[in-house]
């Protein structure tokens, strides 16, 4: 990709010099984690949604074999969508370090993907850590797989997409789908994802990425919380080493500042080494989930047409962008 522009150089030095040393020292513990969720959900009311967007609260009990968690969250419908079950969908799942955020503070992302593709995006509101540590994210994202299928939205139009930890959890979600003999979805779109928990990549590649805001140590230390007391044991969390059979194509966008950069690297030739369709995109000199910014840095805008690509082309859906040009 080209080399980034004035704006994201900008921001990116900002960030460098004023969040990175907090989130660097931030303790690892309950309280820490509680000041990240309070500085986030702050900062995300500065950022505003894609216009053209209707926002939706989702608290539903599936009940039947979907089990009594209700599958709680929020749908993104694009202008005009028509009444009745959708023919397609973006299942998004936020990042955060599986410790922090919400489908509200990812709403540039999720509305942006709503307006790009023309799709409904349903962003569920999985459990977080360290309060309910791994698998409780997973089986709230199964749930709300199984939910839009019991809805009547195909799964060959379905498409599931995460940042960061998000990004880590679509994967782990499209494994495990594989595992219980649902059907497939339709594709996997990952924004600078958290692949390898145990961060023993971040660290080796720590001294060469300038990151502006994320560490290896600082990652490790939340990888922590989200494992729990079982540890990385859990073979469902080693995306590097899942036999990733029958794969549905995959796009990665990563940073090439950003220090999980030699994660998603790896990940797309374990994917390509299965025999998998994946596109990886290095988006020069960007940092971790630059897409949120899409307002802002005409990197990140870019990014998201590409991923709205993507999901149009694996859905065989045309997006209005596509429409109005034709």
């Amino acid at each position: 990709m080209d080399s980034p522009s004035v704006r994201s150089r900008a921001i990116s030095s900002a960030l460098r010099l004023g969040v990175r040393p907090l989130l660097h020292y931030l303790p690892g513990h309950a309280t820490g984690i509680r000041t990240a969720r309070s500085t986030v959900d702050a900062a995300s009311l500065l950022m505003r949604p894609c216009g053209g967007v209707r926002i939706e609260g989702l608290n539903e009990r599936p009940g039947g074999d979907l089990g009594e968690r209700p599958v709680k969250g929020e749908w993104l419908f694009p202008r005009d969508a028509p009444e009745g079950p959708p023919g397609g969908a973006v299942l998004y799942l936020h990042g955060g370090g599986y410790v922090a955020c919400s489908p509200r503070t990812h709403r540039p992302i999720t509305s942006r993907l709503a307006h790009d593709t023309g799709l409904p995006v349903l962003a569920p509101r999985y459990r977080l850590a360290p309060e309910h540590p791994f698998p409780a994210p997973l089986e709230d994202a199964v749930t709300a797989y199984r939910w839009l299928l019991a809805r009547g939205v195909p799964a060959s139009g379905i498409v599931i997409a995460g940042d960061s930890a998000g990004g880590h959890l679509a994967a782990v979600l499209a494994g495990e789908i594989c595992r219980l003999d649902l059907p497939a979805p339709a594709g996997l779109a990952l924004f600078s994802p958290w692949v390898d928990l145990t961060c023993e990549l971040s660290a080796q590649a720590q001294d060469g990425a300038r990151d502006p805001y994320i560490s290896a140590a600082s990652a490790r230390r939340v990888a922590r919380l989200v494992v729990g007391p079982a540890g990385f044991d859990d073979p469902r969390l080693a995306l590097l080493t899942c036999a990733w059979t029958d794969v549905p194509p995959v796009l990665i966008q990563v940073g090439g500042a950003e220090v999980l950069r030699t994660e998603a690297e790896a990940f797309a030739d374990a994917l390509r080494s299965a025999g998998a369709d994946c596109d990886l995109q290095v988006w020069d000199g960007q940092m971790h989930v630059f897409q949120i910014l899409n307002r802002v840095l005409p990197e990140a805008g870019e990014a998201m047409r590409e991923a709205a690509e993507f999901i149009c082309s694996v859905t065989h859906h045309t997006s209005p962008g596509r429409t109005e040009a034709a």
